[in-house]
Parts: structure tokens; C-alpha cells; sequence
């Protein structure tokens, strides 16, 4: 891939009404089409497919970021007593959940997950460059109450070793590992790094780690200051990390300037939690000042901060339209 600073989204985008409200695979297929093509019409270098492929006909308001992984699993439980339920909220971190995602009761496999299949979906649908992305095992852990494995560590060592195998057999341009609960909880990253190198290692092409904060009704579920994670960072076997920049962080970004080298920076120049549309002008000034605090050859990709999912997809079109006039803008495109 060239030095070219290239446009690409997180990942999640709003799902369409008519998948909502008449799910089918045929309808299920159109929306990932339309989904794709619209990124392309606009510009977007590297696109994502929306994340549909997590789309769950029982739950259509979410973007199945830990459902997805986790019910597939050999040996772990969907129901829930209420003692479970109330105790899971106990655990720090999980004030933005009412139920863990499941209860596990044994020895975990990779049961009916198929992250290739779902893959090779998106795949076949565009002759774009693909974004594939997955979440942390760490914050698939925290979601899940342990009967087994008994230490958070072993089972997110577990949860790993499925995800590696799994992307092992996908050939996209970047596969992408989101971690939301790290931000807030910086002194656990120590005992990630492994089982994440573990997923990097399986990678075929270009690995990278979404830092982020959160976004659940246009707010974040964490908080915490991401400069903290940049020894973090240094330990991961990634080629370029993803970072939420948007607004008022040049004080968390210029932390970055002490990343390895060889590992590159996608920076957040799309606010997602506004519904007001940035300017190429704004666009183009946020990447010029992230070009400046990290310094030359290390801005490699411009992006939201987060994924669509919470937005009307109109705002989120308008805010992809912006993004790709801005980067041209910024580069004397235009």
C-alpha cells in the first residue's frame, strides 16, 4: 500500500429501514450492496461493510459488536437467572449493559462463528479495498461472565485463539481490532497484549487497533486519556493505529509522536457524535494540525472517529462526503 493518506470509515454504518423492518437475505444482501457502493460513489479509499454482516433480525437496533462473536461459541449460555444478571452489573466498566453477553460453561470453540464466510460475502460485492473489522477479546471478556476459565486473563486468551484462526483465512487489505474499554482501563493493558498479538500475528496483510471511547446514543462509555496507552500500542504487532482525534486532542494525539516508526496513524477528523456536518475547510485544518504534531511520514489514514451506527444516514453520507473533500483539499486535490 503507498504512502497516499487514504480515506476509510471504523466500520459500523446506520441500517438501512427496510432491513429493519423486512429482514431477509435478499434484503440483507441489497442493504450490504447499497452500502458498499455508496462509500465508493463518494470515495472512500478503503470501505467497510457497514458492519451488516453482524445484523441480527431479533435485534436490529444494535451493530452486534459483542453478540456477534460471542453466541456462536461452543459452551457458552444465552440465558441469564436474574442472580447473573445482577451481579454482572456489579462489574466495573459494564454500567453501559443490563445482561452479560453470556455465561461460559466450558472449554470455548469456535462453534458456528464463520468470520471467513462473512468475509468472502463482502468480498464479492466490490472490487474495493476491504476493511474487516472485529472486537477486542478483552472487551469480549469484560461482557461475559466466567464459570470455566476462571481468571480474565485465561479467558481472553481463549476468545483469542478462536478469532486468530478465524482471521486467518481473511485476505482483507486491513483487518481492524476495536477496543472501546481499554481507554478507561489503562492499567489492564498489560495482560492484553498477548491474546492480541496473538489475533495481529494471524493477520495476512495490514493489522490495526481501533482505540476508542465508546459511542452509545451519541455519547462516550469511557473515559480516559488515550496518550496513556502508547507503550501499549508499542508492544502490539500492528502496522498502524486508529485513533479518535475529532475535537480538542492535540494533547493526546502529540503522545503519539513516540509510537515505534514503522507503525503508521489513522487519525478521526469526523465528529459522530454531532449531527452538524464538519466543512472540507474544518476537515482539511484537523488533518494539517495532526500532520503537524505528529510530524511527516506518519499520518497514513483520516477517518470518523467512530463508527455511523447511532446516526441518520443522511448525516452519516453528508459526513463521508466531507471527509473525502477534505483530505482532497487538504492534498491541493481540488
Amino acid at each position: 500500500m503507498s504512502d497516499e493518506l487514504l480515506t476509510t470509515v471504523v466500520g459500523s454504518y446506520p441500517i438501512p429501514n427496510w432491513l429493519a423492518v423486512h429482514p431477509s437475505e435478499e434484503a440483507w444482501r441489497d442493504a450490504l450492496a447499497t452500502v458498499l457502493h455508496i462509500q465508493e460513489m463518494i470515495g472512500i479509499d478503503i470501505v467497510t461493510d457497514g458492519e451488516l454482516s453482524r445484523f441480527d433480525r431479533d435485534h436490529p437496533e444494535t451493530n452486534g459488536m459483542i453478540e456477534y462473536f460471542v453466541h456462536p461459541l461452543t459452551n457458552v449460555r444465552t440465558t441469564f437467572s436474574r442472580t447473573e444478571e445482577s451481579r454482572f452489573r456489579e462489574f466495573p466498566d459494564m454500567q453501559y449493559r443490563s445482561r452479560p453477553a453470556g455465561v461460559v460453561e466450558g472449554q470455548l470453540g469456535e462453534g458456528t462463528l464463520n468470520l471467513a464466510r462473512d468475509y468472502q460475502r463482502v468480498r464479492s460485492l466490490t472490487k474495493s479495498r476491504i476493511k474487516f473489522t472485529l472486537t477486542s477479546p478483552y472487551m469480549l471478556a469484560k461482557a461475559m461472565v466466567d464459570r470455566h476459565y476462571k481468571t480474565p486473563q485465561a479467558l481472553m486468551i481463549a476468545l483469542a485463539d478462536v478469532l486468530a484462526h478465524q482471521v486467518a483465512e481473511i485476505d482483507a487489505d486491513i483487518v481492524q481490532v476495536d477496543e472501546v474499554l481499554l481507554v478507561g482501563r489503562p492499567e489492564d493493558a498489560t495482560w492484553a497484549i498477548e491474546p492480541l498479538n496473538h489475533i495481529f500475528d494471524s493477520i495476512q496483510k495490514e493489522a490495526a487497533i481501533h482505540l476508542c471511547r465508546g459511542n452509545y446514543g451519541g455519547q462516550p462509555t469511557q473515559t480516559g486519556h488515550l496518550g496513556k496507552l502508547v507503550d501499549f500500542v508499542n508492544q502490539l504487532h500492528v502496522d498502524h493505529v486508529v485513533l479518535e482525534m475529532a475535537v480538542n486532542n492535540q494533547v493526546e494525539l502529540d503522545a503519539f509522536r513516540n509510537l515505534r516508526p514503522e507503525i503508521k496513524v489513522g487519525v478521526g477528523v469526523i465528529d459522530i457524535k454531532r449531527t452538524v456536518v464538519e466543512t472540507p475547510d474544518e476537515v482539511a485544518q484537523r488533518i494539517a494540525q495532526a500532520q503537524k504534531v505528529l510530524g511527516p511520514g506518519r499520518l497514513r489514514y483520516v477517518h470518523p472517529d467512530c463508527g455511523f451506527w447511532m446516526l441518520k444516514r443522511g448525516i452519516a453520507d453528508a459526513k463521508m462526503r466531507t471527509l473525502v473533500q477534505g483530505r482532497n483539499l487538504f492534498l491541493g486535490k481540488v
